[in-house]
């Protein structure tokens, strides 16, 4: 009987409620990688810092969010969907309220990267709350308001983030997300809960080693290419012996990484499935999205701004 209750399992308040609640944080998030992107001449201007030294404001977010973004499914698990979930919105909501109030670069630096470690976590677990509130007949259309999420966001960031440097200051794109966040928090600890499978499957991996070694060689992976890409342009690429060995060690880390991974009976992420062509298709396609997307977000304000010497909204 318990098995029945849980396959047809519901949430106790409208899931239409919960997706928007979940996809708030979500957009959020989002907006946040892009909105900055415009502020960077003003943050290097105010915090007196050489503008290839700003652009670090970049590359510590990226780096830190991509770290989470694939152990999130195992983070969540461990510690339960909604606790990681309301954990991640709080972290980047205090992240943001801190790096509006960061006195030096390198400061700024250290609360980005905080405020990375809370986004990452925050698409993955909206998917999966997602899949758990809706049926099976109407996923497609839950998923079709995350996709709206992710694609207007990055659109109006720059947009948004330009409009309020120009008018106020580069420090207000970091606190608006305060209120969304606080609210965001609210709403969750509401209308959002963890259904009765994930409980138990919380409870059989406490009793689990976790893969620490898996969990640092995605770490040094995804670290060391992010910032080989990120500053690749400005050493000269493969001229510079600290970005080929970045290079390097990102190969071998993943690739040690997969077979780690690939033979680990409880791993931090599960490749297996990409062995799934559905899985492996859609991985592709969020990859190529998030290249095309992200690329023009963080290089078109700069060129702008700097080479054309525009402002952020105007010319």
């Amino acid at each position: 009987m318990t098995d029945i209750q849980e396959t047809y399992w519901k949430p106790r308040f409208n899931p239409w409620l919960i997706a928007l609640t979940v996809t708030l944080a979500t957009f959020m998030e989002i907006l946040d990688t892009a909105i900055a992107n415009v502020s960077l001449p003003h943050i290097a201007g105010s915090l007196s810092a050489s503008q290839e030294e700003s652009t670090w404001v970049l590359t510590s977010y990226l780096v830190s969010n991509a770290i989470i973004l694939p152990i999130s499914a195992w983070l969540s698990t461990i510690i339960g969907r909604k606790r990681f979930y309301m954990t991640c919105v709080a972290l980047f909501t205090c992240s943001s309220f801190l790096c509006g109030l960061a006195p030096s670069l390198g400061m700024l630096i250290f609360f980005r990267v905080l405020q990375g470690i809370g986004g990452g976590g925050l698409q993955p677990s909206e998917q999966a709350i997602l899949a758990d509130t809706f049926p099976a007949s109407k996923r497609g259309m839950a998923f079709a308001v995350y996709g709206m999420a992710v694609v207007v966001a990055p659109a109006i960031g720059p947009t948004l983030g330009g409009w309020i440097t120009d008018n106020f200051t580069w420090r207000w794109i970091f606190y608006i997300n305060v209120p969304i966040g606080l609210i965001s928090l609210f709403l969750t600890n509401r209308l959002v809960e963890d259904p009765p499978f994930l409980k138990r499957e919380q409870e059989r991996r406490r009793s689990i080693r976790a893969d620490y070694v898996g969990l640092g060689l995605i770490t040094l992976a995804i670290a060391s290419l992010q910032i080989a890409l990120d500053k690749g342009q400005e050493s000269d690429w493969f001229s510079s012996p600290w970005i080929t060995g970045l290079l390097i060690v990102a190969a071998y880390a993943f690739m040690v990484w997969i077979v780690w991974e690939w033979h680990h009976p409880n791993p931090v992420v599960d490749i297996h499935l990409f062995k799934k062509r559905n899985f492996a298709t859609a991985m592709f396609f969020s990859f190529t999205l998030g290249l095309a997307l992200y690329s023009t977000t963080v290089m078109i304000p700069q060129f702008l701004q700097v080479q054309l010497g525009n402002w952020a909204t105007r010319r």
